[in-house]
């Protein structure tokens, strides 16, 4: 059956229709009046979801551009930064700076398993000459579904008094309270094709008054992610280039969704997703790559021991058409990824889960069928 297809990646997630609705009107003018309040009604419910009430800027890219104009902004060359790398995407933000020649030193750990708070203290204690500059993170590593110590680790950059925190909140913004005001978070990124259930196109940055200080003198070159343009821009209601109009269209409706369900029921839907999929895994006998105690609430990765996990993504996409994730560089073929995020309800996961179980017994797997269904439920059955 043609357009029948279930999302469960990570991103791009699921749209709901009055979201798509809203994406088929017709352009209008982007220095019009109209379009002007509704620039203005985006931009607060974006500081809403951020929660905060410093700048929280719209830039066209996707949420890799949403993090490199994090970074250029507020750095110049040959600034010493910290990178996080325990995933794909803390290894791509070590990467871009590099690329734009940072001194970059890596505090690691194993893909499946989290950053490690104490390490990141020990490093900045060490750092008496205050020239460690940025600590740039990712708060949900989309490639493992891990989620990191996000307030730990901001905890001892508070202590080293001087570097900012630059957050990757990709997966995270949107499905687990970040209160960027209250952790006196400086620049957090992310993008519109996750959490907030539109497709991929638009890249958010929030910027506080630290990075703001920051921003005077830094000196690596930029233009079209000159984040300055688009404070003075956004301030007026409008942008400093031409828009996807059609986006902020659907940004405002699924920001309007978003108020409507509350940032409480936002995160405890996603986090009763989050258990109800871990449990069905578990009671399917398969192993999950990192540990309960810090998982993602938008992703999960699953390492079947009896079959090639491209296998169950193959016939899951064929067979059922829903759409997992795989592995990504050595993890491909031995994970795939169910993602949870956005757009996505208890009837999605059931429905999930119901065709993984047949999916692997179809394939010759050894597993309890009714039992993933049965522990799903019974998570979402609690409340």
């Amino acid at each position: 059956m043609n357009d029948k297809q279930l999302l469960m990646i990570p991103g791009p997630t699921p749209v709901p229709a009055r979201v798509l609705q809203a994406m088929a009107k017709h352009p209008i003018g982007h220095r019009s009046g109209a379009y002007n309040k509704i620039q203005a009604e985006v931009t607060a419910n974006l500081k809403w979801l951020h929660q905060t009430e410093s700048d929280v800027l719209t830039l066209t890219v996707s949420g890799t551009g949403a993090m490199e104009a994090g970074i250029i902004n507020f750095l110049s060359p040959g600034d010493r930064v910290l990178t996080g790398c325990n995933g794909k995407f803390g290894d791509r933000w070590a990467e871009i700076c590099t690329a734009y020649g940072l001194q970059v030193e890596k505090i690691t750990a194993e893909w499946g398993q989290p950053l490690d708070p104490e390490a990141f203290r020990q490093r900045l204690q060490a750092d008496t000459a205050k020239e460690i500059k940025a600590v740039i993170l990712t708060h949900s590593e989309t490639s493992t579904g891990v989620l990191n110590d996000l307030a730990g680790i901001n905890a001892a950059v508070k202590e080293h008094g001087q570097a900012l925190i630059m957050v990757d909140a990709v997966t995270s913004l949107g499905a687990i309270s970040l209160p960027i005001d209250d952790w006196g978070l400086d620049v957090v990124a992310s993008g519109s094709q996750k959490g907030y259930m539109i497709p991929p196109g638009l890249g958010f940055v929030a910027v506080s008054a630290k990075a703001w200080v920051a921003y005077e003198t830094a000196k690596l070159p930029r233009y079209y992610l000159d984040l300055g343009k688009y404070r003075k821009a956004t301030a007026k209601d409008t942008t400093p280039f031409t828009p996807p109009v059609n986006l902020v269209f659907a940004l405002q409706a699924a920001l309007q969704m978003m108020r409507e369900e509350g940032l409480e029921a936002i995160f405890a839907r996603h986090n009763r997703l989050q258990r109800g999929t871990r449990a069905a895994i578990h009671a399917l006998g398969l192993a999950t790559l990192g540990p309960d105690d810090c998982a993602s609430p938008a992703v999960t990765a699953v390492m079947p021991s009896q079959v090639d996990a491209e296998a169950v993504r193959k016939m899951m996409n064929q067979r059922y058409d829903i759409a997992l994730a795989g592995g990504q560089d050595h993890l491909k073929g031995k994970i795939f990824r169910i993602g949870h995020l956005g757009f996505v309800c208890d009837r999605d996961m059931l429905t999930a889960i119901a065709c993984l179980e047949a999916t692997l017994k179809s394939l010759g797997c050894d597993v309890p069928m009714g039992a993933g269904i049965s522990a799903a439920a019974a998570v979402f059955n609690e409340a």
